[in-house]
């Protein structure tokens, strides 16, 4: 509950000439709904457009943990880990999407086995250039 994204980050940030999309897809988490003390658990996809700094690929996967590891609610998680990329990296645009299955969905009221929750957070270029929102959203969708 205490880790921080500065800890777990350390050093891992680099200048970089690179402007192209980065994405790190279906990263695995496990978190527990805060409202029900279940678990939900699901894959998030995560890219940035830098601009001039560069974050070490397995960070990526960690900011994630960060954030998942706590009692969460998916639609905050997902912000949380597009606003620490952002804070960290000061990037052009970041998107993060999450699918999950929720087993307070499965387990009580509803009971629905089949179902998953998506949410996204697009900052930056992902929110304001059409172009940029669709080519991510389209190779999350479409990769892999």
């Amino acid at each position: 509950m205490d880790q921080r994204v500065e800890d777990v980050i350390g050093q891992a940030v680099f200048e970089e000439d690179c402007s192209e999309m980065v994405i790190v897809k279906d990263i695995e988490f496990y978190s527990l709904c805060e409202h029900h003390i279940l678990p939900f658990y699901g894959k998030v996809h995560v890219a940035y457009i830098p601009d001039g700094r560069i974050i070490g690929l397995s960070k990526l996967p960690r900011i994630v943990d960060v954030f998942a590891r706590r009692l969460q609610v998916q639609e905050r998680m997902t912000a949380q880990i597009a606003s620490a990329i952002q804070d960290v990296l000061q990037p052009k645009g970041v998107g993060v999407v999450a699918d999950a299955a929720h087993l307070c969905m499965m387990m009580r009221g509803v009971a629905k086995q089949s179902s998953s929750t998506m949410t996204s957070c697009l900052l930056g270029s992902f929110r304001s250039d059409p172009r940029t929102r669709n080519e991510f959203l389209d190779l999350v969708r479409n990769m892999g």
